[in-house]
C-alpha cells in the first residue's frame, strides 16, 4: 500500500518524536547500535571520533526538521528540543571521556585534533540556528543556548588538553629518541670492544705460534 507523501512525513515525525521522548525518559542518549560501537572503541581517539559523529547526526536531524513544514498534530518543537538535549548529553559524555583519559595519560592527540576541527563547525551550525529562528524556536531556544555554551566549554577544554598532551608526549618521544640513541651507542661500543678483544686474542695466538716455531720459550714454557 502506498502512502501520500504528507502521511509518510507525519509518520516520520511521530516515530522520531517517540524515539526522542523515550531517550529522554531513560536519560539515555545512545541507541543500542551506538552503545555497541562505543563499547568496541577502546582507543581514546576513536571514542572521541564516535561521539563527534553521534553529535553530528543529531544536528543534521535537527536541521532537517527545521526546514520542513510544521504539523499541528504533533509537537515538533518538543522533538527538536529533545534532539538538542541528546546533543548536550553526548557532549557531556565526550567531556567525561576526555577528562578520564587525560587522568589516565591516554594519548588522545589524534582525537583532540579531530575535535578542534569538527567542533567549531558544529558550533557554527548551532549559531546559525540561533540567528535564523523558525516556528518552533521558542520550544527549543533554551536548549539551543545550552548546547552552544556546552560545546564552547568542550572546545576550550579540548584545546588545553591537546596543548598539554603535545608537550607531555612530545617530551616522552624526545626521551625515547635519546634512550634509543644511547642504546645504539652502547651496542656499537660493545661491538667495537668485542672486535678488539678478538683481534688481541688472534695476535697473541700468532705470537705464541711464532715463538714455538723459533724455539723461543713462551711464558708457559719458562714456568
Amino acid at each position: 500500500m502506498r502512502y501520500p507523501r504528507a502521511a509518510v512525513f507525519t509518520l516520520m515525525i511521530l516515530a522520531a518524536t517517540a524515539q526522542a521522548a523515550q531517550a529522554q525518559q531513560k536519560g539515555d542518549y545512545l541507541s543500542e547500535d551506538e552503545e555497541d560501537k562505543l563499547r568496541e572503541a577502546q582507543d581514546p581517539s576513536e571514542r572521541i571520533k564516535l561521539y563527534l559523529e553521534f553529535e553530528q547526526a543529531r544536528l543534521d536531524q535537527l536541521d532537517s526538521f527545521r526546514s520542513k513544514p510544521a504539523d499541528p498534530k504533533y509537537d515538533n518543537g518538543a522533538f527538536m528540543d529533545g534532539l538538542l538535549t541528546q546533543f548536550i548529553g553526548l557532549n557531556d559524555e565526550l567531556k567525561n571521556w576526555i577528562d578520564d583519559q587525560y587522568d589516565r595519560n591516554g594519548d588522545m592527540r589524534r582525537g583532540l585534533h579531530l575535535l578542534l576541527d569538527t567542533g567549531p563547525k558544529q558550533l557554527e551550525q548551532l549559531r546559525r540556528m540561533q540567528q535564523s529562528p523558525d516556528a518552533n524556536s521558542a520550544d527549543y531556544g533554551d536548549s539551543l543556548r545550552d548546547a552552544v555554551a556546552d560545546l564552547t566549554d568542550t572546545l576550550d577544554g579540548g584545546t588545553q588538553a591537546l596543548s598539554n598532551q603535545e608537550k607531555k608526549f612530545g617530551a616522552m618521544k624526545r626521551e625515547e629518541k635519546v634512550d634509543a640513541q644511547a642504546s645504539k651507542e652502547r651496542a656499537k661500543e660493545e661491538k667495537k670492544q668485542t672486535k678488539e678483544e678478538k683481534k688481541q686474542t688472534k695476535e697473541e695466538k700468532k705470537i705464541r705460534k711464532k715463538e714455538h716455531k723459533s724455539g723461543v720459550p713462551g711464558d708457559s714454557d719458562q714456568n
